[in-house]
């Protein structure tokens, strides 16, 4: 039996799982903008954030709802939802793609625009995560997530916005770089706080995840994709037999073991191809195909386009490039974006 100690030190599995979500880059701009303006951001596979670091503005949400954000406010978008911000709610919108960007300070892209009203000042950021939208650790998540009602609960934001103010206003060498970590930072403190305060409704994929039993199973499935989970392996990680293990699992998650692993391991593959840049049979091989044709179908029924699509993509654009600074408005997007 454990004592307190052993207790206490033992890895929750959802933070284990979630330990594995991380940033792999952060494309960022500044944009000055006088009233009126409108500024619509397209769907996109990396994350949005955005920081309000002068005056305020309205937030057009995925649903349609307008809602204010205050100097200070920040929210994050999990999955780069198609969303506008705006000088006042219902302003004609224009593209991102079609602002004129300029370097300022040698790192750091600005867009400036509008008419002759007054001036926001915000810092906005593309963040590409490890994972893609669709895998189940970004897919529980809400489409927008607040940083007015995760900050009570995290005293360092309020700390950590205030020096993206200031590193955004004085406009010193180096900004961008310290502004790529401060971003990194409060997406992972929005998270944490959004996680340990319940995940809204800790229902679905979250509450299998915060199971004692199940947890622990979706966590070594995470932790290690590639390995042979069969039915018996992962029922001897929850010291289950294999049928109460097939049942319970099946029950709680909503799918069965071999459905679930098949999805982990496929966004993992997608991984291997778009980011490591694995030829096809060497990622077949890393998970146990005999052959790359049977690989190659089972990854296409999970994410929709073979494997060959994400082989045949361009290199990651690098993370110190401005978001949306190509004319087409999508640079800064990691590659499969559409």
């Amino acid at each position: 039996m454990l004592d307190q100690s052993s207790r206490r030190s033992a890895p929750d599995p959802l933070s284990e799982m979630l330990r594995g979500l991380r940033l792999e880059g952060v494309d960022y701009a500044r944009y000055q903008m006088s009233a009126p303006w409108c500024l619509l951001f397209p769907a996109q596979s990396a994350a949005r954030f955005h920081f309000m670091a002068e005056q305020s503005c309205w937030l057009r949400t995925p649903e349609g709802d307008w809602v204010r954000l205050e100097q200070g406010d920040a929210v994050l978008m999990p999955r780069g939802v198609e969303h506008a911000l705006a000088s006042e709610p219902g302003a004609s919108a224009t593209p991102l793609g079609h602002c004129a960007f300029q370097q300022c300070c040698g790192e750091i892209a600005e867009a400036r625009g509008g008419g002759e009203g007054e001036a926001t000042l915000f810092f906005s950021a593309s963040l590409c995560f490890n994972v893609d939208a669709q895998h189940p650790m970004l897919r529980m998540m809400p489409e927008l997530m607040w940083v007015h009602e995760m900050a009570v609960h995290e005293p360092a934001i309020p700390a950590l916005l205030g020096t993206m103010s200031c590193e955004l206003a004085l406009d010193r060498v180096g900004a961008g770089g310290i502004l790529t970590r401060l971003a990194d930072v409060v997406a992972a403190a929005l998270i944490r706080s959004w996680v340990e305060r319940g995940c809204g409704s800790a229902t679905g994929w979250v509450a299998a995840a915060r199971d004692p039993d199940i947890g622990r199973v979706l966590a070594a499935i995470h932790l290690n994709p590639g390995e042979d989970w069969t039915v018996d392996a992962l029922a001897k990680v929850m010291h289950a037999s294999r049928s109460a293990f097939a049942e319970r699992f099946a029950s709680v998650v909503g799918e069965t073991p071999a459905r679930y692993v098949l999805q982990v391991q496929m966004h993992q593959a997608r991984q291997w191809l778009e980011r490591d840049k694995l030829r096809i049979t060497a990622v077949a091989r890393r998970l146990g195909y005999d052959s790359e044709a049977s690989f190659s179908r089972a990854f296409k029924r999970v994410i929709g386009k073979p494997p060959s699509h994400f082989r045949a993509m361009e290199p990651p654009v690098p993370a110190a490039r401005p978001i949306d600074a190509s004319p087409s408005g999508e640079a800064g997007q990691p590659p499969g974006t559409s």
